[in-house]
């Protein structure tokens, strides 16, 4: 499973990108996040229960972070990440 979630709100300077790096790869996830512009955009793979576990992180974030949005889009698996960074 692959998808591009996109996170928006008072994300930006509170560690939103580091918790989503260590928890994609504490769950076996291969992928990237970014920060672009004032949101955080993230590309996931793997198996439908760990990509589920990440959202729902998403739709939190770290202790300092208010998230106001998180638009989620499953896409064809690519196979393109050999890990999360």
């Amino acid at each position: 499973m692959r998808v591009e979630i996109w996170i928006s709100g008072d994300v930006i300077g509170v560690f939103f990108r580091a918790g989503v790096r260590d928890l994609a790869r504490s769950l076996g996830l291969t992928g990237m996040v970014e920060n672009s512009g004032d949101k955080v955009h993230v590309i996931a793979e793997g198996e439908k229960k760990a990509i589920d576990q990440l959202i729902t992180f998403c739709k939190q974030g770290p202790e300092g972070a208010k998230v106001e949005n998180v638009d989620v889009t499953q896409q064809p698996e690519t196979g393109e990440f050999q890990e999360f960074a």
